[in-house]
């Protein structure tokens, strides 16, 4: 989860999905913070939250490398006193505003958020979209903020699958703390998931805990409430010693001793059998011996 930004090929697209139950954003601000105090160059494309709020919790001692496009006073280009509005959500477009401002060394792109540009473009587009920025070389990684409980699960499906990394939030019972899920796909196409505890301060400083595993609390749950099922039946399900024993001893009713076999299978005096002699008027086929029936 911390070690996001540490990807060293361009391409990087990480995905942050929130509900309405726990922001994502804070979340967001943190890897924005961490990037300018590595002195690497952020764009970020407001659509939800004014200026101001972008830049609180930021270090203020690096926030002239952190380039915000303001398109949250007019998304739509209505009143056209946005410099950016998400009709020109657009690889050309974005290239050339980040061209502005452009170093020797590639930028970090952060949108804030997908869903309201996934609200406003055909899905399919966003996707082909993405997937040629993250092909630019001008732009290292690409951070985006997804209201995963706006869209139908195949957009999100579709979104994540173009992403190297998903951190799901969820808030969770203890005060103050969020369970993030993060699921990190390497070039090589293996997969690493973790999850862990997080919690966010207002200067955007993070305290992480494991998540404890959950066959342990399972195995915890068996070693307390472990209790013998048959301790207060009326009737009793194990055989003593003895009764063992009696119960082996115990001819079965369709078993035959050695004896009553040989007594059965030995021919006796009086045992009748039957003679077949074949009538001269039998016209009886050796090769067919069904000849005679009407088939």
């Amino acid at each position: 989860m911390l070690n996001v930004l540490q990807e060293t090929e361009t391409g990087g697209f990480v995905v942050i999905q929130d509900t309405t139950c726990y922001s994502g954003r804070q979340l967001l601000k943190y890897y924005i913070n961490c990037a300018i105090r590595r002195e690497e160059i952020v764009h970020v494309l407001g659509f939800e939250v004014p200026e101001q709020e972008i830049h609180e919790g930021l270090d203020s001692n690096y926030t002239h490398l952190l380039q915000l496009h303001n398109a949250y006073s007019d998304p739509l280009g209505w009143t056209k006193q946005s410099l950016f509005t998400v009709k020109q959500f657009t690889t050309p477009d974005i290239t050339q505003l980040l061209s502005k401002t452009q170093k020797a060394k590639a930028s970090i792109l952060v949108i804030d958020s997908l869903s309201w540009i996934l609200r406003h473009h055909d899905p399919v587009v966003i996707c082909q979209e993405l997937q040629k920025l993250k092909r630019d070389g001008s732009i290292r990684m690409i951070f985006g903020l997804l209201h995963k409980d706006l869209h139908q699960q195949g957009i999100v499906g579709s979104i994540c699958h173009l992403a190297s990394t998903v951190i799901s939030v969820t808030p969770v019972d203890i005060t103050d703390y969020a369970e993030a899920k993060t699921m990190h796909r390497k070039k090589s196409g293996k997969v690493k998931q973790e999850e862990n505890l997080f919690r966010l301060t207002d200067d955007l400083t993070i305290s992480i805990q494991n998540k404890p595993s959950q066959s342990a609390h399972v195995q915890a749950d068996l070693d307390t409430n472990e209790a013998d099922p048959t301790s207060n039946l009326t009737f009793n399900l194990r055989l003593s010693e003895a009764e063992r024993e009696a119960k082996e001893n115990v001819a079965l009713p369709f078993a035959f001793s050695q004896e009553k076999k040989s007594a059965l299978l030995r021919p006796s005096q009086g045992s009748g059998r039957i003679m077949y002699e074949p009538d001269p008027n039998d016209d009886f086929d050796e090769e067919d011996p069904d000849d005679d029936l009407d088939v």
